[in-house]
């Protein structure tokens, strides 16, 4: 904070300030000048002359007609630009911004060639609808809104460019059409630069002069706006005319001071959602939320027997032993199984049965996300096809699949409550409001965030927005539910508790679901199976305890909290790849490949080489030291092995001295390495 404050009070360079000053007095002279010769006596006797009157009508009626058009058209055109890629997107972009730099008289004889009664347009309109443009109001709306529009379109695209698609995405997912989303999500996050594009196009519709003139004409009562009647007093009454140059002054900068810099696009979308009203703070954790009694473990210490054994039993709360759904629906009495065959960046065939849940794990770059949004039909990367019971959905669209979406931030529509974020698929699959808003309050309840109903977004703490993204998702009726790191942001004591309540739903749920994660407490604890990707195909789909025990890559073995070498066996061991050897009670053939697993627990740490029977013995160096529970993990580096990670207890490190930076002996029991081969 000291030295944001000490660099805005920094003296600025001389040689930047003069100009700077002289471009604001520039700018100011014209505008002082308006003040200083402006009768204020008369001011009122001017602008309430017949003639002022009616120009000031007609100014209004051209701008406000304008500016429908340009909604009308303007707002499509703005989607286009920053959602699609086609060709000549330049092109489109160019014609856009042409009437920003052209001449306005230019404009005017461009309109005229192209809509005149001798254009390129104007003997059709009149031919055939009787429409004629030139000299005629209609005529002065075409004028305003060819130089207007731009305003609006710039302002609009460069608002929802701002705008990340997920939102969109997510509701999609929801069961929301492509119109639905663009008219509920898209325009209510994108208001703040839909305003101001249409502040401008009004302020620039009410000023036009050059075009309207030349295509238009200057007739009183039906093209003479005010722009053209201050010309026209300039000549006879240069009081007058200044006067209603004031008044057209006034309104402009009105107009911008309202705005308050919005139209430049820094206050319309902040990180992909509009600026937060003010409002109370976020809340502090729910009661649940901090509740000891759903503490676990850190997510990168060992597992424990019980966790490696596999997913936990949990007996759902009353009320919940099926997926809930709306009583009239047909949904309540199906359940769906899954079979999908990816191509593309993921190669990947899932089958699963109803209720069962799959996590996928893998380093970054893996194709989980990608894999995800196959599913969901919204990525050119990877093509799923699909099928969620007897229904093959793979030519539907993304909102007719049936395939509910929770991105890791929830992405909750900023602009609507916890309880409409919630009745939102509902909703959107045509489910009455009051319907809708009484199931998504009971999912809130279930959830334990109901009486956080009334509260936007921006009110909520990270565990309570994502319990209401996972209501969200669970009231849209989902076939398919996919989670991708819902918990990741998350701190330890709410990640429990969420964990806990995700846990019990989906021991419910009647569809499948999938949930991309890095923690394996969640990978143990939430799923029947785990997915390893690498490199977008399946490197292992195996339950928990299999893949706990027999980890089939380096990186799955590291996330599980155990040391993986790979290599080649040779011997009584194995060669490991980046050089060394590793000694090993178990056999295996000859040059195969293999992984040498090494739990962290069964590495012993000392001061000085030690004696007796262990077989691996290593000097090293201590690098880090972590706590990991009530123990703590201590990263060893060698250059006669690669890295090893040893846990001990607080007093053994004590007696021990470590510190880093320490020269120790590490060593390992060939019974301790176990040899998965690959």
């Amino acid at each position: 904070m000291l030295r944001s404050r000490s660099r805005s009070h920094r003296r600025p360079p001389l040689a930047l300030t003069l100009p700077a000053l002289l471009a604001i007095a520039f700018l100011l002279m014209p505008l002082l000048g308006i003040l200083a010769r402006t009768s204020w006596s008369e001011l009122g006797t001017h602008l309430s002359g017949p003639d002022v009157t009616e120009a000031l009508r007609l100014s209004l009626v051209v701008s406000f007609w304008a500016l429908g058009l340009s909604l009308l058209l303007g707002v499509p055109l703005a989607w286009l630009l920053a959602r699609v890629d086609f060709p000549g997107k330049a092109l489109v972009r160019s014609l856009v911004l042409l009437p920003m730099v052209l001449p306005p008289t230019v404009g005017g004889v461009a309109l005229l060639l192209g809509f005149g009664r001798r254009g390129l347009l104007g003997p059709w309109l009149e031919n055939t609808f009787g429409i004629t443009l030139p000299f005629h109001t209609s005529g002065a709306v075409v004028a305003a809104t060819f130089v207007a529009m731009p305003f609006l379109v710039i302002s609009l695209e460069g608002a929802l460019g701002g705008l990340r698609p997920r939102y969109e995405e997510t509701a999609a997912s929801l069961g929301a059409s492509p119109s639905r989303v663009f008219l509920t999500v898209t325009l209510p996050m994108v208001a703040p630069g839909l305003a101001a594009g249409a502040a401008l196009t009004w302020a620039r519709a009410l000023g036009e002069f050059g075009a309207t003139i030349t295509f238009a004409g200057n007739l009183p009562g039906t093209t003479q706006t005010l722009p053209l009647q201050v010309y026209l007093l300039l000549q006879d009454s240069p009081g007058a005319a200044t006067s209603v140059s004031l008044l057209l002054l006034a309104i402009a900068m009105a107009v911008l001071v309202a705005l308050r810099g919005r139209w430049t696009g820094s206050a319309s979308v902040r990180n992909g959602a509009p600026a937060a009203a003010p409002g109370p703070a976020p809340a502090d954790p729910s009661p649940r939320d901090s509740d000891p009694s759903h503490a676990v473990p850190a997510a990168h210490g060992p597992l424990t027997a019980a966790a490696a054994g596999g997913k936990p039993e949990v007996s759902a709360p009353p009320g919940t032993e099926s997926f809930d759904r709306s009583p009239n629906s047909a949904a309540t009495r199906l359940s769906w199984s899954l079979h999908a065959e990816v191509s593309g960046f993921n190669e990947v065939t899932l089958d699963a049965e109803p209720g069962t849940t799959i996590a996928v794990v893998g380093e970054n770059g893996a194709g989980k996300t990608t894999l995800l949004r196959a599913l969901l039909g919204l990525t050119p990367r990877a093509h799923a096809e699909l099928r969620l019971g007897a229904l093959d959905v793979t030519s539907l669209a993304p909102h007719r699949r049936g395939v509910a979406w929770v991105p890791q931030d929830g992405a909750l529509f900023p602009h609507l409550s916890a309880l409409a974020n919630t009745a939102y698929g509902l909703r959107a699959q045509g489910v009455a409001r009051g319907e809708a808003r009484a199931e998504a309050r009971r999912w809130l309840d279930r959830l334990g965030v109901g009486h956080l109903a009334h509260r936007k977004p921006a009110q909520l703490s990270g565990g309570q927005a994502q319990r209401v993204a996972l209501a969200r998702a669970l009231a849209a009726r989902p076939r398919l539910l996919l989670l991708d790191e819902p918990l990741a942001a998350l701190d330890q004591t709410t990640r429990a508790h969420v964990r806990h309540t995700l846990r019990t739903h989906l021991a419910g749920f009647a569809g499948v679901c999938l949930i991309v994660t890095h923690d394996p407490v969640e990978a143990v604890s939430l799923a029947d199976r785990v997915l390893v990707l690498e490199a977008g195909r399946t490197l292992q789909d195996a339950p928990p305890a299999e893949v706990t025990r027999h980890p089939r890559s380096p990186w799955v073995a590291r996330m599980l909290g155990r040391n993986a070498w790979a290599g080649e066996a040779r011997g009584d061991g194995l060669a490991l790849a980046g050089g060394g050897r590793i000694v090993a009670a178990e056999r295996l053939s000859e040059g195969s490949r293999a992984l040498a697993i090494i739990a962290p627990e069964s590495v012993s740490v000392h001061r000085r080489r030690p004696d007796g029977s262990p077989r691996n013995v290593w000097p090293g160096t201590v690098r880090e030291i972590t706590a990991s529970g009530s123990r703590l993990r201590v990263l060893i580096g060698s250059a006669e092995s690669p890295d090893l990670i040893a846990e001990i207890t607080p007093d053994a490190a004590a007696e021990l001295g470590l510190a880093e930076g320490a020269a120790v002996w590490s060593s390992v029991k060939a019974t301790e390495v176990t040899l998965v081969s690959l």
